[in-house]
């Protein structure tokens, strides 16, 4: 479903992603993993046509991301934010209903709102909270807002960044369980980017570590614990000691 073949990106002198090789197949999920500034984000919006990359090519259902009618491509997907980035002038059912009234094939209010009243009701959420303003949320009520709006649409591929940064233990379990049945359920295509290896290892088929601006380790997440590579064990058991420099 997606493919990446030799990917760089640098931003002046800053070498961003070093030649990038990695393929998602469809109605898979991949988690993106590897430490802060190694480009996860980068990646992501290269896929989506956001950033040109300087060089190699990506392609979605084989086609090329840079080419073609630019609103029915982004159409295919959705895209839950690290801060769930919910408009806060607009009452919840209208942020998760945005690209309904807005976008492409536009629905009448009351057909988007009933639309947005069932996706709410699929995250957990009950009716009364749509009429509310996301500042009368909480953190965890506000990123289900977030994955509602994500799959309104009914997208063919969603696009998951940091989805459980900022919530509680708890709070995280719910958001895991919510994205892995919602991927399931939906047959969607599901790229994660995360530092969360507990989320990893909830919602993740495949694994790609991403380190140096290249692909460390990629396979499937039953084979990430004994994998070889010292890269991604140091990374995912957390050890201050291994090929990854850290700050001390």
């Amino acid at each position: 479903m997606i493919d990446l073949s030799g990917v760089h990106k640098a931003f002046g002198a800053n070498r961003v992603l070093r030649g990038v090789d990695l393929s998602l197949p469809k109605g898979q999920s991949m988690v993106i993993i590897g430490g802060s500034g190694t480009g996860k984000s980068v990646l992501l919006k290269c896929v989506l046509g956001l950033v040109v990359p300087d060089q190699g090519r990506i392609t979605v259902d084989g086609q090329d991301v840079t080419t073609g009618d630019r609103d029915a491509f982004l159409a295919r997907f959705g895209m839950l934010f690290q801060g769930a980035a919910l408009f806060d002038s607009m009452r919840v059912w209208e942020n998760v209903a945005f690209r309904l009234l807005r976008g492409p094939g536009r629905l009448p209010k009351d057909q988007a709102r009933e639309i947005a009243v069932e996706k709410l009701r699929r995250v957990g959420l009950k009716p009364q909270v749509a009429d509310l303003y996301p500042a009368e949320l909480s953190g965890g009520m506000q990123k289900r807002v977030g994955l509602a709006r994500a799959i309104a649409a009914n997208p063919e591929i969603i696009f998951f960044d940091e989805p459980t940064t900022g919530l509680d233990p708890i709070m995280s379990g719910v958001i895991n369980t919510l994205i892995r049945d919602i991927v399931v359920e939906m047959g969607v295509t599901a790229m994660t980017i995360t530092h969360d290896m507990t989320s990893v290892r909830a919602i993740a088929d495949r694994v790609a570590m991403l380190h140096d601006g290249m692909i460390r380790w990629t396979g499937p997440v039953a084979e990430m614990d004994q994998a070889a590579d010292p890269y991604l064990q140091q990374f995912i058991h957390g050890r201050a000691d291994g090929p990854i420099e850290s700050v001390r």
